[in-house]
């Protein structure tokens, strides 16, 4: 009999039960992660993966603004924008570069320059989304690579704005320029955390009002958002942020007498700046020879570049704030008033000069400029006709540190304060500045002299300013002892709503009264409006349609063997003396006050009073000045005043 097979129903049914049960709880759980999954991806992540994918659709461009305007006091242009096209590549997005370029010169051309340009930018500016091949660019040009598009991947024709300098290089040094953005560059917008602001822009300004007024003139980047296919190219549009352009700068600058200020130098070298005493604002700040800003705009080219940077007559340095020179004779005046207020001096005390002045018991001993010398000479005369004499003398009587004090409350070995960077201290010397100087020196050479203080009481020895300092100076003496910061910007007008922000009203130019006496301020301003007619330039004043206040400086650069006579002629040009004038008008109610530096110009009296007459000639009276009339005659600067 074959065995029966006895079946549990009841337990297979709970075992099947118990599978489906399990079964049913694992699809369960999985539904219930995926659907756990869809919530997060879809609701509690939704704004993070829609913004990822809205960037994979959308590209946000930065819109650049325009960069402010630049104008003198009168609103003439002097720094403006216009666009061009330009040729850019994104280097990313092209696999043989060199070869592409080399394909793409059919079309556009791309001269070497061009070439060595974008290979420098490319090493420089990775950070770029875009850099330009060719500026620029003919609307022939435009057209033939419009055509020709589709063979050039990641090449793209743009509109960009270029800066023009109309004026080209005149005041040059007072604008600055711009420039590409550099290492250095970065780092200060990324220290100042304004790197979403410069995001596509190639330029920031450089030196001068460009530089120092870069945050107003740079304005605010604005977006555009374009959707893009999945190529990465533009299709369209979407929605755009308008940017706000830079400020608009008006100076204090009258372009006109800056021209004439620049041509009466010719092809020499020197500086000048003018000053309206009883504002600050500086009217012309001139430095020969100057230079071209239109030439940094696209990234200059080696050959200029190397043209500027080796001259022997440096014509990139800013001689009225960074060139400091002995001052000469020009400082005369200022040491007087420092005598009259110490009580070193009196206006009737005169001394006899032989011309020759020696030190009890020193073999050394110093000449004054006239042979002979001037016979009786009080205060009011050493000023006219600038006795040395009288200034050595009185230099050997005073501690030089009671000198520098008080020329230091009139600007002399300090920074001004004028609204551009770059300005140099330069050296007013003093018992303590020459212990520092020498400091690895021996402990005699740090030591102070008496003879130390004579060379510096004719403006010679340590003494060394700038032109701007001398001019600063000289205002402040015109406007009666009170001191006015020197600007250049006059006002800003905001881009976005039309207001107009004075810089005086802003408190960047405080007056500073000195604790001078009226008295002697007025007598020192006597003295030098003597020597534009009795003095030393009274010569280049000669029948002034105006009264004038000047001084005369003739500062040594070489110096002859005791015993010989200097000799401008004979006198490699580089070695010959620096000229110097100061200068106010009219001298009763002054409107300007102004320093003039030839250098290696000779004789002050010859070759820089003429030119401070042509600049007061033309603004005061309109008078066109005649260059041919302006250049000393060879070899006058025979002697030194």
């Amino acid at each position: 009999m074959i065995g029966t097979i006895i079946r549990n129903r009841e337990l297979e049914i709970n075992v099947f039960r118990s599978r489906a049960l399990f079964a049913g709880l694992v699809i369960l759980i999985a539904f219930s992660a995926v659907a756990a999954r869809l919530v997060y991806l879809q609701v509690i992540k939704r704004d993070h993966y829609h913004t990822l994918a809205e960037a994979n659709r959308i590209s946000l461009l930065p819109v650049v603004p325009n960069r402010g305007l630049i104008l003198d006091r009168h609103n003439e242009v002097l720094a403006a924008n216009y666009s061009a096209y330009t040729l850019e590549v994104m280097p990313s997005r092209v696999k043989n570069l060199d070869a592409m370029l080399e394909e793409l010169n059919a079309i556009v051309e791309i001269q070497p320059r061009d070439k060595r340009r974008f290979k420098r930018l490319l090493e420089e500016s990775k950070n770029f989304e875009s850099l330009p091949i060719r500026n620029r660019l003919t609307e022939e040009e435009v057209a033939r690579f419009a055509v020709n598009r589709y063979r050039f991947p990641g090449f793209e024709i743009r509109p960009r704005l270029f800066r023009n300098y109309p004026q080209g290089d005149v005041a040059s040094h007072a604008l600055g320029y711009i420039g590409r953005i550099n290492d250095a560059d970065l780092k200060r917008i990324e220290d100042a955390d304004l790197s979403s602001n410069y995001r596509g822009t190639d330029h920031i300004g450089k030196l001068g009002i460009e530089g120092s007024y870069e945050n107003e003139l740079h304005g605010n980047t604005g977006t555009e958002q374009m959707e893009i296919d999945a190529g990465g190219r533009a299709m369209r549009s979407l929605a755009t942020t308008a940017p706000v352009a830079g400020n608009n700068l008006t100076l204090t600058l009258d372009i006109k007498l800056q021209k004439v200020a620049e041509q009466l130098f010719g092809e020499g070298r020197g500086s000048i700046v003018a000053i309206e005493p009883a504002t600050g604002e500086i009217l012309a700040l001139v430095s020969k020879p100057g230079f071209d800003p239109n030439l940094f705009v696209d990234g200059i080219d080696p050959q200029n570049w190397d043209l500027l940077n080796t001259s022997a007559d440096r014509p990139l340095l800013n001689r009225a704030l960074r060139g400091a020179y002995p001052p000469g004779s020009t400082l005369k005046p200022f040491l007087a008033l420092s005598a009259l207020e110490s009580g070193k001096r009196t206006t009737q005390q005169s001394i006899s000069d032989p011309g020759v002045f020696r030190l009890p018991g020193v073999a050394h001993y110093w000449n004054d400029d006239k042979p002979g010398g001037h016979g009786v000479v009080d205060m009011h005369k050493s000023i006219v006709i600038s006795c040395d004499t009288y200034y050595y003398q009185l230099a050997s009587e005073t501690d030089i540190d009671d000198t520098a004090k008080f020329l230091r409350s009139l600007g002399f070995g300090t920074k001004t304060g004028i609204d551009i960077d770059g300005e140099l201290e330069g050296i007013l010397p003093s018992k303590q500045w020459k212990s520092n100087r020498f400091a690895k020196a021996t402990s005699e050479a740090r030591k102070w002299y008496v003879g130390d203080s004579i060379s510096a009481g004719i403006g010679q020895g340590y003494n060394s300013f700038t032109p701007l300092q001398l001019a600063h100076a000289t205002a402040t003496i015109a406007n009666d002892g009170v001191a006015m910061r020197p600007r250049l910007v006059r006002q800003i007008t905001d881009a976005a709503t039309g207001k107009i922000k004075s810089t005086a009203e802003a408190d960047v130019n405080k007056a500073t009264p000195l604790a001078l006496k009226t008295e002697n301020v007025a007598f020192i301003k006597a003295a030098m409006a003597a020597v534009t007619k009795d003095g030393t330039g009274a010569r280049a004043f000669a029948n002034a349609g105006y009264t004038s206040a000047g001084k005369t400086g003739t500062a040594q650069v070489y110096g002859v063997k005791r015993g010989e006579k200097y000799v401008a002629g004979r006198v490699t040009e580089k070695l010959r003396d620096h000229a110097w004038y100061i200068a106010y008008a009219p001298a009763d109610k002054p409107t300007i006050a102004l320093a003039v530096m030839v250098e290696n110009g000779g004789f002050g009296g010859a070759a820089a009073a003429p030119i401070a007459r042509a600049i007061l000639d033309f603004y005061l009276l309109g008078k066109k000045p005649d260059i041919t009339k302006i250049k000393p005659p060879e070899n006058e600067s025979d002697s030194r005043d």
